[in-house]
């Protein structure tokens, strides 16, 4: 039995599985990494929804306003055109 796992052909195999298994571990890893969910950081949307309070407040001006609608439009655009995509944003 030991002189068939010291052959060539018995290595390759072993070697190969492991590396295998090897890249399967790493891409369900990369994958769980991308899939979490970071909620501690607001999505553009729900800042949006404060700045809009903070306008109807009189915290800010209206052209305070829709300068940071701008940015965060295009911020929520782009993120949700790399989920329809599949992108990672």
């Amino acid at each position: 039995m030991m002189e068939f796992l010291r052959s060539t052909t018995a290595q390759a195999v072993i070697w190969g599985t492991a590396l295998i298994l090897l890249c399967i571990i790493g891409v369900s890893i990369v994958k769980w990494l991308r899939q979490r969910d970071d909620s501690g950081e607001p999505s553009a949307s729900d800042l949006l929804s404060e700045f809009r309070q903070m306008r109807e407040g009189g915290e800010i001006t209206t052209e305070e306003f829709q300068h940071i609608k701008s940015v965060l439009g295009a911020k929520l655009q782009q993120s949700l055109g790399a989920k329809e995509t599949g992108g990672d944003g």
